[in-house]
C-alpha cells in the first residue's frame, strides 16, 4: 500500500515511516524541515531524515511545503495514495504569537490543501490528522481541582478518567496555535461527514519519545530531560510547577493509527494521550529524571503561566479503547523517560563523533 506521511522527519511522522515501512508499505514523505526555521538549529530534524533514509528501502521524501496547493495536487494526482497520515504543523503554542499568518497557513490552509487533494484523488483513503488537546483551549481549567503536594488533580468524579471528546471547544482561550488547529480539526471532521470520507482527528496529549527534537517552545518532556542532561535551567511557567500532563510514546500513537486504517470511520474524533496512568506533573518529572540520570535538575520559576495553558490535563481513553479494543498503552512513564534519556545520549555521541 502506498502511504503519504506529512511531517515525515518529525516525532510522529518519522515513527509512522518506520512502523509502516516495516509492514512493507511504500512510504512517500513530505518534510521541508520548517522546525529549523521555527526553532533554530536545536529544532533541526535533518538528522532524523538521514537516519530514515539509511534504514528504509521504500521511503521517498519530498522537500515540499503543504501550503503549496498546486504541488500538493500534482503529487496526489501522480501518486494516488491509499492512506494519508498528516502530521506536519507549526507545533508551538508560544511561537504562533510571533508568526500568526504562517501558523494559520500551515496548520489550517495546509490541512485544507491536503483534504481537497484527497477528495479529488484518494477519497476512499483513510485520512489521519494529528490534532491536539489544545483544541479545547483552557476549558479544562474550569473543572474543579484539588491541590496535592506535587500536582493538581481533578476533584470532580466525572473526570476521574480524564478529559473526553465531549469537552467543549467553544468560549475558551486557545492560543493562536490552538485556534489554527481547531480550524484544521473541524475541516477534517467536515470532509469526513460532508463527503463521507474516512477521516479521523487524533487529539493528542503530550506526544513524546526518543526521536523528539525537543526545544524550549515545543516538546515538554524531551526538552525537560535535555535540560537535565546538559545541566541547563528549565523554566516553569506558573501553577507552582504542579501542572499535569499525560505523556504518550510516539509508537503507541502509531499503533492507534494502524487500528484506524484497518477499520476506518467518517469524521471520527479521539482523545489519544498517555491517560491517567501516564500523567505526571512538572515537579514529579524533575524527580523522575533525577532518579535516572543522577543529575540535579536546575530550574527557575515564574508566576506568569502561558496563555490558554492547561492546569491539569490527561486524556480519557475509554472511547478509543471501546471502538478499537486491540489498542492499549504499551509504554509506561519509566520506559518513556529511559528511552528519551538514551535517545539524547546517542545524539550527543553522534554529534561529538561528527565534529571530532
Amino acid at each position: 500500500m502506498k502511504m503519504l506521511i506529512t511531517g515525515s522527519s518529525g516525532l510522529i511522522g518519522s515513527e509512522a515511516v518506520e512502523y509502516f515501512h516495516n509492514l512493507d508499505h511504500e512510504i512517500v514523505g513530505i518534510d521541508n524541515n520548517m522546525r529549523s526555521k521555527f526553532f533554530g538549529p536545536q529544532g533541526d530534524t535533518t538528522w532524523r531524515l538521514h537516519q530514515l533514509q539509511s534504514k528504509t528501502k521504500h521511503f521517498r521524501n519530498f522537500d515540499c511545503d503543504i501550503r503549496n496547493r498546486s504541488l500538493i495536487l500534482e503529487l496526489f494526482e501522480r501518486e494516488r495514495f491509499k492512506t494519508i497520515i498528516h502530521c506536519a504543523a507549526q507545533p508551538s503554542h508560544d511561537k504562533a504569537i510571533d508568526i500568526p499568518f504562517i501558523d494559520f497557513e500551515i496548520n489550517a490552509v495546509g490541512t485544507l490543501n491536503l483534504l481537497e487533494a484527497s477528495r479529488k484523488y484518494s477519497n476512499e483513503a483513510p485520512f489521519i490528522f494529528m490534532s491536539t488537546n489544545k483544541v479545547y483551549g483552557d476549558a479544562p481549567n474550569s473543572i474543579s481541582l484539588r491541590e496535592k503536594e506535587t500536582r493538581w488533580e481533578f476533584s470532580d468524579p466525572s473526570y476521574e478518567e480524564g478529559i473526553n471528546e465531549n469537552c467543549t471547544i467553544d468560549q475558551s482561550k486557545h492560543s493562536l496555535f490552538g485556534a489554527s488547529k481547531v480550524a484544521a480539526d473541524i475541516l477534517v471532521q467536515e470532509y469526513g461527514r460532508y463527503f463521507d470520507m474516512p477521516t479521523v482527528c487524533i487529539r493528542g496529549g503530550c506526544l513524546t519519545g526518543p526521536q523528539h527534537s525537543g526545544v524550549k517552545l515545543h516538546g515538554f518532556l524531551s526538552y525537560l530531560i535535555k535540560c537535565n542532561l546538559e545541566k541547563k535551567n528549565y523554566t516553569v511557567f506558573g501553577y507552582k510547577g504542579k501542572q499535569v500532563r499525560d505523556n504518550i510514546h510516539s509508537y503507541d500513537v502509531i499503533r492507534f493509527m494502524d487500528e484506524f486504517i484497518c477499520s476506518p470511520k467518517a469524521g471520527a474524533v479521539y482523545n489519544i494521550g498517555g491517560g491517567k496512568k501516564n500523567a505526571i506533573s512538572i515537579l514529579e518529572a524533575f524527580n523522575k529524571v533525577e532518579s535516572i540520570t543522577s543529575k540535579n535538575m536546575k530550574w527557575k520559576y515564574t508566576d506568569l503561566n502561558r496563555e490558554g495553558d492547561h492546569i491539569c490535563y490527561y486524556s480519557d481513553l475509554r472511547q478509543a479503547q471501546k471502538e478499537y479494543p486491540k489498542w492499549e498503552i504499551t509504554k509506561n512513564l519509566d520506559t518513556i523517560f529511559n528511552e528519551i534519556v538514551e535517545g539524547w545520549n546517542k545524539r550527543y555521541w553522534y554529534s561529538n563523533k561528527m565534529t571530532a
